[in-house]
């Protein structure tokens, strides 16, 4: 029915409901669109482009890998000469784009400039599907698939939130969900996994099924909501499991404590390899995810 773009720059599109005034909740999903990243600091005489980083950068993860920049250049991150794996830092690699000189890469990148590693996406296996930036685009996929389904029968308002800097602090969610006061938050983002080979112990794997949070680094979610996905995907027969992640954090948290506070929750997509070239999800996680905030609004 509306969308806009507000100071922050998080586009927020809005549904309004078809229940009648009085019974209708407003409720907010959000999922961010912006990816771990890197920002040009310096360009040394030989043409070499210096950087910092903006987000968790893995720079192992990161070392011998395409970039692409904001105007369309190209280039590649390699490591200084001689640097071993563990002490790969952004102070000890480089980007080359081919330049000669200072002066001709001046004249396709400058200071400022910001980057990232090159996307691309493609299937392994029957339902396995392999790429960047899969965090969070896949969180932006699952509230428009939801959307759709919502299209025709709408009973609440809704408020989706296309955030931006969730990387750098879940800087986008904050102003988004105060301006937005809603009585019930979702926030959709990528969790780890405890399948991978050598991880710490995780009660999350990929195709388990769409992972209902509990707690994160920056988050305890808001148990009755917890209780509610748990059993509507029960009820429905989506498969779920459910989620504590001993690192990081996700918009929910940015949401939550919003103007006079608001009842969040997560659903997340279980990933490997997450902040790397290769992240990885299972599509049938994903599936349950869309299926699940779906039902998640009708209830």
């Amino acid at each position: 029915d509306e969308t806009y773009t507000d100071a922050l720059g998080n586009l927020i599109a809005i549904k309004y409901g078809n229940l009648p005034d009085g019974e209708r909740k407003k409720l907010l999903y959000c999922g961010h669109m912006d990816e771990i990243g890197f920002i040009v600091t310096y360009i040394e005489e030989n043409g070499f482009i210096r950087f910092a980083p903006i987000g968790g950068i893995n720079f192992v993860a990161a070392a011998f890998s395409h970039v692409v920049f904001a105007n369309g250049e190209k280039g590649i991150l390699v490591p200084e000469a001689g640097v071993k794996a563990s002490d790969l830092a952004a102070d000890k690699c480089v980007v080359d784009i081919g330049a000669t000189s200072a002066k001709e890469a001046a004249r396709k990148v400058k200071i400022g400039d910001c980057f990232s590693l090159a996307h691309n996406l493609s299937k392994l296996g029957a339902n396995r599907a392999v790429g960047r930036p899969i965090d969070d685009r896949i969180g932006c996929a699952i509230m428009i698939e939801t959307a759709k389904k919502l299209a025709e029968n709408c009973p609440h308002d809704m408020y989706y939130v296309f955030s931006v800097q969730e990387e750098v602090g879940c800087r986008g969610a904050r102003p988004a969900g105060f301006s937005i006061a809603p009585d019930i938050a979702l926030a959709f983002d990528v969790t780890g996994t405890g399948d991978t080979a050598g991880s710490k112990p995780m009660a999350v794997k990929l195709g388990g099924g769409a992972a209902i949070k509990i707690k994160d680094m920056s988050v305890i979610c808001d148990s009755e909501i917890v209780d509610k996905l748990a059993r509507l995907s029960k009820k429905k027969g989506i498969k779920s499991q459910l989620e504590i992640l001993a690192y990081g954090g996700t918009d929910t948290s940015s949401i939550q404590m919003t103007g006079s506070g608001c009842r969040a929750g997560a659903i997340s997509i279980p990933s490997r390899y997450i902040h790397s070239g290769v992240e990885m999800i299972d599509m049938n996680d994903y599936k349950a995810c869309i299926d699940l905030a779906f039902e998640f609004i009708k209830e």
